[in-house]
C-alpha cells in the first residue's frame, strides 16, 4: 500500500486547520525522508527535496491536500538560570549547543558535560520536561549545515 506523501511544508501562520497531528522531538524535526505516524495512528511519508528543520506549529502538506500539524514533543531538558544569563548563554553558544532563550531562563538538552561546565561557572540548573524549541541558526531558518551567505 502506498503511503500518502508530503513534499511540502507549510510554516506556522501560513495555514489554518490541521487534519491530524504528529508529535516530534527537536532532533526528529530535522528531516528529509522519513515515515511518520500521526496521533490518529495514520502513516505518511515525508519526502522533501532538502533536509528541513520544522518548528512547532508548522504543517506537513500531503499530496492529497491534508495538513498534518507538527507538535514539539516533551523532552528531558535542563533549565539554566543565574545572575548573568548573557554570560551563560555565551558559554552554551560557544559549544554550539542548541538553546531555547527566554527572558529569565535558558533551556538546553540534558548533557552531563555541559551541565558540569555550567555548574562550575555559577549557573543554577534544574531538570525539566517540556517542549524544546531552540533558536534557529543565524544563516537561515532553523538549523543549518554551514555558513554560506
Amino acid at each position: 500500500m502506498d503511503l500518502p506523501a508530503c513534499r511540502d511544508i507549510r510554516r506556522t501562520g501560513h495555514w489554518s486547520e490541521a487534519d491530524d497531528r504528529v508529535t516530534l522531538s527537536y532532533d526528529d524535526r530535522f528531516l528529509r525522508r522519513k515515515r511518520l505516524i500521526t496521533v490518529q495512528d495514520k502513516a505518511f511519508l515525508v519526502d522533501l527535496a532538502h533536509t528541513t528543520s520544522l518548528e512547532h506549529g508548522d504543517a506537513f502538506q500531503l499530496e492529497d491536500g491534508r495538513l498534518i500539524e507538527c507538535i514539539a514533543a516533551d523532552e528531558d531538558l535542563l533549565e539554566v538560570t543565574g545572575p548573568d544569563l548573557t554570560r551563560l548563554a555565551w558559554h552554551i553558544g560557544n559549544r554550539h549547543t542548541p538553546c531555547q532563550i527566554e527572558e529569565n531562563r535558558l533551556l538546553i538538552q540534558r548533557d552531563h558535560v555541559i551541565q558540569d561546565m555550567l555548574s562550575q561557572i555559577g549557573a543554577t540548573l534544574r531538570e525539566v520536561v517540556e517542549p524544546f524549541t531552540p533558536e534557529g541558526g543565524a544563516y537561515g531558518h532553523g538549523r543549518t549545515h554551514g555558513h554560506a551567505h
